[in-house]
């Protein structure tokens, strides 16, 4: 799972890294811009904070089987879409800069590429890649295999005739 290895003060890794890139923001609009577009971004940050930590913490117990099943998962999604749609529409209403919101509603995206890129796996020199071993081809077990599907050829050529005998008889 996305930082789960690495949790302080209550925050994932890529959270933290999303507050640090949000604080960020905020910053520095507050400097080149007016505070009402500081305030924005603060509250579109905001909201996408609340929103991230809702859907990690409904997709970690999605995959860990503790929701009831995909129906569950799906009035789960809608619902806090529908709350996150509803913030939204507040926020315009109250006064909210609409594009200074939206790029504080953004700011998760960039977070999670670069937690994502920073926590990459090793990459691994191809020489290094185990070969698995290869008949000749002159080997009779070619015969054996389709390319198409892992099974041996002689099971399905028995599966072919089940299944043309089943045509004959409708």
């Amino acid at each position: 799972m996305i930082g789960l290895d690495d949790t302080r003060a209550g925050m994932l890794r890529v959270e933290r890294l999303n507050f640090t890139l949000s604080t960020g923001a905020v910053a520095a609009s507050f400097a080149l811009f007016t505070p009402q577009i500081a305030a924005s971004v603060a509250a579109g940050a905001l909201l996408e904070v609340v929103n991230f930590r809702a859907m990690h913490g409904a997709a970690r117990s999605f995959f860990a089987g503790k929701l009831g099943g995909p129906g569950l998962w799906v009035g789960v999604v809608g619902l806090r879409l529908a709350v996150v749609a509803g913030a939204i529409v507040l926020a315009v209403a109250l006064g909210a800069h609409p594009i200074a919101f939206v790029v504080g509603l953004s700011i998760v995206m960039p977070a999670v590429l670069l937690d994502s890129w920073r926590n990459r796996p090793a990459v691994i020199d191809p020489s290094e890649w185990p070969v698995p071993p290869v008949p000749a081809p002159d080997d009779p077990s070619w015969d054996n295999f389709s390319v198409w599907r892992i099974e041996r050829a002689d099971e399905i050529a028995v599966e072919d005739a089940e299944l043309q005998e089943e045509d004959k008889l409708r």
